[in-house]
């Protein structure tokens, strides 16, 4: 199973931002796809966005679509998602996922991913 690490969570207002990495651990990040995912409490995990071995595809949820930005550093090992303008209604535990397929048209699903981070948690509160 493949390592990775989530960092970057924490409290902020609404309509502010925050900027989430994942870190890979132990193996290279570059033949890929990341995914980002979700999950609130008593609601089912979900997809975010997604960014393909090569970076030329993205995928983005339509609750997050222009205001994150999911991109990847290969030769820092890491892949972020930038948060603008956050509502109360993304405070989640975030996730990153690896080893799964990334695509413009493919809408993500936990079960497409094998490996997994442990998570940060995101609140957006004033």
């Amino acid at each position: 199973q493949l390592q990775l690490v989530e960092s970057g969570g924490g409290l902020v207002q609404p309509g502010g931002s925050l900027r989430l990495s994942c870190a890979a651990s132990g193996f290279t990040l570059d033949y890929y796809a990341i995914a980002w995912f979700r999950q609130a409490p008593g609601k089912e995990r979900e997809g975010v966005s997604c960014i393909s071995s090569s970076g030329s595809s993205t995928n983005y949820a339509d609750s997050v679509k222009g205001r994150f930005t999911i991109s990847r550093d290969n030769a820092k090992n890491t892949v972020y998602l930038q948060m603008n303008s956050l509502k109360p209604e993304d405070t989640a535990v975030y996730y990153c996922a690896a080893d799964g397929p990334c695509s413009d048209y493919y809408t993500i699903t936990p079960s497409d991913f094998g490996s997994w981070g442990q998570g940060t948690q995101v609140t957006v509160s004033s």
